[in-house]
């Protein structure tokens, strides 16, 4: 008997383990899965709702993303109001307690992240503004590191054990993000200050970071589609001020930039707004290098 029991309590354990596997994180957008692979290593399982190339604060629900998060141990958000359209739904229709807000794994990445663009005050009439600020704050690399921390915080705090290991990885990631940042900023350096236009406002963060000056957007305003009045507006100015580049995400139309480019010879850049954007960003470093390798080409 002692030695049946002493079996069966050994394979309890071996189906235990087995049962537990990776850590589950599902993440809303692809640069936090990115990230979270990056601290979490072979301790964690990543799902990404949103693709690279999509519109995050579009995002239709399906049957397959709640059935995610109701498995899910570590639940990643962007947060502030990128995805309140979508993601508070899909995680009340999960009835997972342990990924809610305020739960051990809830990660809300903007934790600590410096806002640009906060408003004083909300004035629908002026397009789709942003009440706590701009939330695409993950296009400055240096945001990286506020993300990264804040998803160690939580893989820690539900597997206090592995610590020393996420640690480490948050090290090299750290080290890394120091060390590209460096090369991406010299690569920059010759067109600091450089106009350019941008389609929507989503590029503040990394204007601010390296040096840029988005003069104006194709947009009237946010999450207004361009206006002949906005297109006559755009085209003056970027003859006037010898503007080259008009930036853009996958996920616009390049109809109303295009009119723009053949009127004015500016070059239409479709850059990446998130890991995944196209096959060859892999993952968050790759996001820099693509976008700003593209930048550079355009403004020699």
């Amino acid at each position: 008997m002692k030695r049946f029991l002493l079996i069966f309590s050994s394979l309890l354990i071996i189906i235990s383990g087995a049962a537990a596997g990776p850590i589950k994180v599902v993440t809303t957008t692809m640069d936090m899965k990115s990230i979270a692979e990056m601290i979490g290593g072979n301790k964690v399982s990543v799902q990404s709702i949103a693709t690279g190339y999509q519109n995050p604060h579009f995002v239709d629900p399906k049957p397959s993303y709640i059935i995610s998060l109701s498995n899910a141990d570590l639940f990643v958000t962007v947060g502030l109001d990128l995805e309140t359209g979508w993601s508070p739904q899909l995680l009340t229709s999960s009835r997972n307690s342990k990924i809610q807000r305020g739960s051990p794994g809830y990660v809300d990445a903007s934790e600590g992240v410096f806002l640009l663009q906060v408003p004083s005050s909300v004035n629908r009439g002026e397009g789709d503004i942003h009440i706590y600020g701009n939330p695409h704050y993950w296009l400055d690399p240096l945001n990286g590191k506020v993300i990264a921390r804040n998803i160690t915080n939580g893989l820690e705090r539900i597997d206090p054990s592995n610590k020393s290991f996420y640690e480490g990885n948050l090290a090299i990631f750290i080290g890394k993000i120091d060390s590209k940042l460096r090369e991406w900023t010299a690569k920059m350096a010759p067109f600091k200050g450089s106009k350019i236009i941008a389609y929507h406002n989503e590029w503040v963060y990394f204007e601010t970071r390296f040096g840029l000056q988005i003069v104006d957007f194709m947009e009237p305003k946010p999450g207004i589609p361009p206006s002949p009045t906005q297109l006559v507006k755009v085209i003056k100015e970027v003859t006037a001020n010898k503007i080259k580049v008009i930036i853009s995400s996958p996920y616009f139309t390049t109809s109303s930039s295009d009119v723009v480019s053949h009127q004015t010879g500016a070059k239409v850049l479709i850059l990446a707004t998130s890991t995944g954007a196209f096959s060859n960003i892999k993952n968050y470093f790759d996001l820099f290098d693509y976008d700003i390798d593209q930048l550079v080409a355009a403004l020699k």
